[in-house]
């Protein structure tokens, strides 16, 4: 198999990889693919997927002076996700469920939900020690490495995952009635203050 193709291949699987895990970001697709249909889910796994592929590029590239700028600012950037998703969990428990699941009810502000996940993974530390180490093992020792070619990559391999997940559930969305969608509302809120409340519980240690 051509050598760049493989390490297409193989970014690509770290994208999926790492995308795939239900955390906030898989949640709040959820919740938004239920509330206003597919194409929120995908606008909202978009956004992490191109804040994904940014930090792929930092590992693959090996910007040293990024990483160590972005290593040093992880707890004031933990602590802006944190908040972000304290804000987002309130929004979303205050939030009416659709007029009516499956048909024309309010329109999915496409641009404003990609935007809110693209900030929220760049602020997620997790998210960026993940990539730049694993990017920069394959780097190391890949001697054909093409930087664009892992970016692409993992940028492919995380969209894909959201194409999936939005696809699934909004094949589910029909059967999900107002009363529904507001529990899923509800713990979908409680979950995303659960993680926020927990990586400020982690800064404090």
């Amino acid at each position: 198999m051509d050598a760049q193709l493989t390490l297409f291949l193989q970014s690509a699987t770290i994208g999926l990889s790492i995308a795939a895990p239900v955390g906030q970001i898989g949640l709040l697709a959820i919740q938004r693919t239920l509330q206003y249909g597919a194409a929120a889910g995908i606008a909202t796994g978009l956004g992490a997927a191109v804040a994904d592929a940014i930090y792929g590029a930092v590992g693959a590239f090996g910007v040293t002076a990024l990483i160590a700028f972005l290593v040093e600012q992880r707890t004031l950037l933990a602590g802006g996700g944190s908040a972000l998703l304290l804000w987002m969990a309130w929004r979303i428990a205050r939030q009416p469920p659709a007029r009516r699941a499956g048909g024309p009810g309010e329109r999915a502000p496409l641009t404003r939900l990609f935007a809110g996940t693209f900030v929220l993974t760049l602020a997620n530390p997790t998210t960026i020690l993940s990539f730049i180490a694993v990017f920069g093992a394959l780097a190391g020792r890949s001697a054909v490495a093409s930087p664009w070619v892992m970016v692409a990559g993992v940028a492919a391999g995380s969209a894909l995952w959201w194409f999936i997940l939005a696809g699934a559930v909004g094949s589910l969305r029909t059967r999900f009635d107002a009363r529904w969608q507001h529990r899923v509302n509800l713990v979908s809120a409680a979950l995303l203050a659960g993680f926020a409340l927990w990586q400020l519980v982690a800064l404090l240690r």
